[in-house]
């Protein structure tokens, strides 16, 4: 299965140079050398990872409650508080003691030092490829894959979590392979150390702690005498406290109770709280119910041909020498540690298919099994190159196009740079962005908004703009930037019309022409960095007839709310427009809040029908001379009827009145239209209480509407109860059984407008039939409704109750049916509602 040793000609041995021996010998050194050079020169390109600031933020968190600045670390109140800062804390501590305040610096130490970590992994990587083939080509074929993958290279400068584990897991691989073969207590006390590291990194390196454990005890098994016995017991002891110790050590959080942090880590890493849509395979899924085939897609899709193939071939082969020899496997390292490669490749993204991890941006969270993968590929090279080794032409054949293969890698990279994140191989259309954009998530990453800045200075070199990024770490983006830049590329805040929006293309999108997008290199803008000009004189000309003719359409129809912005519907697509606007208008914050006529079309990420999206119209104006146009796409799912709210601030903010809001039914008639039609034929409802009807919805089904025309603020907070009662109790949910009544209360401003003095609310009805709704305030009014399908249903069991005999005479009749207590009164006043009844079940 594996390659003898590379042997040298003997006739050729005597003549080789010393020079070229020397380098045959450190040819790994030098290429890791190259590599780091090239590192130091590419460490300032990448932009931001979004979880660099929190990462900052918990290892700043463990260094204060180190040095007693925080009495009692169980305040820190966030989930990060679990994870482990044994690469983080260090990070911070060489910022400090450089005395770096820029964060423009900082960001390029953090960079720098990352990538200095990987290529001593990848060193020794090489090390442990050596030592498993023997081969100094294959060994240095595994070192150049592991290097080369080109998104793996471009997260080996900005991503301080996946990154230092995949480097700390090769190192870990390496003292395991190196422990188990000098079976020394000190190589199993390295070899603690560095798990326990791991574990503190991401608690998924325990993996190796169970397994260590198991090839211990299979050692212990065959060993040929009790003092190898001992020695296997002592090693064994060793590594459980040593990776106990270390772990405990460098987790802060684990000092209180280390039992906890542990329960607290698994949970974290199955059960993650953040749940965030995925974009995958054109189907949007929630971040905790991915399809089985989410990471064996992303992995296929992203890896460079030569080494799926390659390493598909070693992973073969493997299985089939360990199935071949299942008793040896026992008694041998090698075929062993070739189990355990194999384990580490197939097991964890298995196990989070089958527990249904939380899981972002592509198979980052398994970048560590890229490890044993390389280790696999070179052994698919090694087979090829034996079974070739009576065909000299053949086997020199088979590493030139080895060779010619890393040298394609390598020219991508070159292409890519910066954003090799985005790789993709031939197994989709990587040559149409809006088809990658369509089908998988790619913005959340948010790196390529580094090159975008860098493009607004290029295009304007003597020009001082403001620029708006769409992002919870503006001011870090801007920070990114040196301190000359920063003097003419200023972060457009609250009060400040943008001369650019850096948008997100996964939010509610502008017309397709309206784009000017930044890179028109290799994949044309496959990144998130959207860069739209939200002035007219610093659009193109497609760009800006577009916005024109989008202008020129909504003037000629009527607008379907009149307000500060005029508000047009085409579509899906609401078009606010306001004529004369002042420089601070399209800094104006809007709320929309849709109710779909089917809750099975909502997005994942919505958890409820009511389903509420903030805009910032400053993220989405353009001004056109001296008027200001906004376009919000609705999402599909908006179908039933459409709240807007016009605020000084964001609309999540509770104690800010809006400036107006306003209701427009996505469906016709709307919910004001029938609110005016029942007026006409119904009469007016006693003071203090709202008018409630029953509206048919086009979809079928009814929606409950509330109404009151002269209504106070405080009104307007109005709770109301709401009894529905089911043609056929089974529909109820499930808690409700018992009482066969689904009962309700919630506050009308949840589900309304207050606009010119009038409240209006539209309640969802549940989609089962019902027979009859009672709805009301405790104490102040109540009505009955009832379908038109059924409209005498409850009036009916109220008379044959009235029929009968009660089972008890009182102020209320009391009846029991069905093991069911029907109250019932027929004369019944406001206040009687509020009785108050005892039951005591013997």
């Amino acid at each position: 299965m594996f390659p003898p040793p590379l042997a040298i000609p003997p006739q050729l041995s005597g003549k080789l140079p010393a020079a070229r021996n020397l380098l045959t010998r450190h040819a790994a050194l030098l290429i890791c050398a190259l590599f780091l050079l090239a590192g130091l020169n590419l460490a300032g390109d990448y932009g931001l990872d979004p979880d660099e600031p929190n990462q900052r933020e918990t290892a700043t968190s463990n260094l204060d409650y180190l040095l007693g600045r925080v009495d009692r670390i169980e305040s820190w109140n966030y989930h990060d508080r679990v994870y482990g800062v044994a690469f983080e804390l260090p990070l911070l501590l060489i910022e400090r003691a450089l005395g770096l305040d820029d964060y423009h610096y900082i960001h390029r130490l953090r960079a720098t030092l990352i990538h200095l970590f990987f290529i001593l992994g990848a060193f020794f990587f090489y090390r442990l490829a050596y030592r498993l083939f023997n081969n100094r080509l294959i060994a240095l074929f595994a070192l150049l894959i592991f290097l080369l993958h080109p998104r793996i290279y471009a997260h080996s400068f900005f991503n301080a979590k996946d990154l230092p584990f995949l480097t700390l897991f090769v190192l870990a691989l390496y003292l395991l392979e190196r422990a188990f073969r000098r079976n020394t207590p000190a190589a199993f006390l390295l070899l603690g150390i560095a798990v326990g590291l791991l574990v503190n990194i991401r608690v998924m390196g325990i993996m190796l702690f169970p397994a260590v454990i198991a090839m211990r005890g299979l050692d212990l098994f065959y060993a040929g005498s009790r003092a190898e016995g001992k020695q296997i017991l002592l090693t064994a002891g060793l590594f459980i406290l040593a990776a106990g110790l270390t772990l405990y050590a460098v987790t802060p959080y684990a000092w209180l109770n280390p039992i906890d942090y542990l329960r607290s880590s698994l949970d974290l890493t199955v059960n993650h709280p953040s749940v965030w849509p995925q974009l995958f395979q054109g189907e949007w899924y929630p971040s905790d119910q991915l399809p089985p085939h989410y990471n064996p897609t992303w992995f296929s899709i992203t890896m460079p041909p030569l080494f799926l193939l390659l390493g598909g071939l070693g992973a073969a082969l493997a299985a089939t020498r360990i199935c071949r020899r299942p008793g040896a496997v026992f008694r041998n390292n090698r075929l062993r540690f070739f189990l355990l490669l194999l384990a580490c490749f197939l097991l964890p993204p298995l196990a989070a298919a089958l527990l249904s991890s939380n899981q972002y941006n592509d198979w980052r969270h398994f970048y560590f099994v890229y490890a044993p993968f390389c280790l696999l590929a070179a052994g698919g090279l090694g087979w090829l190159t034996a079974a070739l080794a009576r065909q000299p032409r053949c086997r020199a054949g088979m590493y030139g196009l080895a060779g010619l293969g890393l040298a394609l890698v390598l020219l991508q990279i070159t292409q890519l740079h910066p954003t090799q994140q985005f790789y993709f191989n031939f197994l989709v259309d990587r040559t149409t962005p809006e088809y990658l954009r369509s089908q998988y998530n790619l913005s959340l990453w948010e790196l390529a908004r580094r090159a975008a800045l860098q493009h607004i200075l290029e295009s304007h070199p003597d020009k001082t703009l403001w620029v708006r990024i769409q992002s919870r770490h503006q001011q870090d983006e801007f920070a990114l930037l040196p301190a000359a830049d920063r003097q003419r590329l200023l972060p457009a805040l609250a009060g400040r019309q943008a001369d650019y929006l850096l948008a997100d293309p996964m939010a509610p999108s502008q017309p397709d022409l309206a784009f000017n997008t930044v890179f028109g290199r290799v994949y044309n803008s496959v990144s998130n960095a959207a860069l739209r000009p939200l002035r007219s004189s610093l659009m193109t000309p497609a760009a800006l007839a577009a916005y024109r003719e989008i202008y020129r359409q909504a003037r000629a129809g009527q607008p379907i709310i009149r307000a500060d912005y005029n508000v047009y519907r085409h579509g899906q697509r609401l078009t606010f427009i306001k004529e004369n606007c002042p420089p601070d208008s399209p800094d104006a914050w809007f709320g929309a809040r849709h109710f779909p006529t089917d809750p099975e079309i909502l997005p994942p990420h919505a958890g409820e029908i009511r389903f509420y999206i903030s805009y910032r119209l400053g993220n989405y104006a353009v001004r056109l001379e001296n008027a200001c146009l906004a376009l919000i796409q609705l999402p599909p799912a908006a179908q039933g009827y459409l709240i807007l709210s016009q605020h000084h601030l964001d609309p999540f903010r509770p104690e800010e009145p809006p400036l107006w809001t306003d209701l427009y039914g996505l469906a016709a008639p709307g919910p004001r239209q029938q609110i005016d039609q029942r007026r006409q034929v119904q009469p007016p409802p006693p003071p203090n209480a709202f008018a409630a009807f029953l509206a048919p919805e086009p979809a079928g089904g009814y929606r409950l509407l509330y109404a009151k025309a002269d209504c106070a603020p405080a009104e307007y907070e109005t709770r109301v109860f709401l009894h529905i009662h089911p043609e056929n109790p089974a529909d109820l949910p499930f808690y409700q059984w018992q009482s066969g009544v689904d009962n309700r209360e919630f506050p009308l401003r949840d589900y309304g407008v207050r606009s010119n003095e009038e409240c209006i609310a539209v309640y969802p009805l549940p989609d089962y039939p019902i027979a009859a709704l009672l709805t009301g305030q405790a104490g102040i009014w109540e009505t009955d409704l009832y379908p038109p399908a059924n409209p005498n249903a409850l009036r009916a069991a109220h008379a044959a109750l009235a029929a009968v005999q009660p089972n008890a005479h009182s102020n209320f009749n009391l009846y029991l049916q069905d093991k069911q207590l029907l109250y019932l009164r027929e004369t019944c006043a406001a206040a009687d509602t509020a009785a108050n009844f005892f039951l005591h079940i013997t």
